[in-house]
């Protein structure tokens, strides 16, 4: 049997940083980490690095959050 049948089907998304988020929204910077801080956005945090990720994003436009 072909190992790839048993591999579970797994997207690893893109992780953005804060300021490619922000471009992507059009804001600045400082909106997304409101965003973040108030936990309408999800985030990922590594050590002291924030990421979003594409998915993640889109939810967050999709729940009509974007201004």
């Amino acid at each position: 049997m072909n190992s790839d049948t048993h591999r579970a089907d797994t997207t690893i998304a893109a992780l953005l940083t804060l300021k490619q988020a922000a471009d992507t929204l059009q804001v600045s910077t400082k909106t997304v980490r409101r965003w973040v801080q108030s936990g309408e956005l999800i985030h990922h945090r590594f050590g002291r690095q924030l990421r979003i990720s594409e998915i993640d994003l889109q939810a967050f436009i999709d729940a009509g959050r974007q201004p």
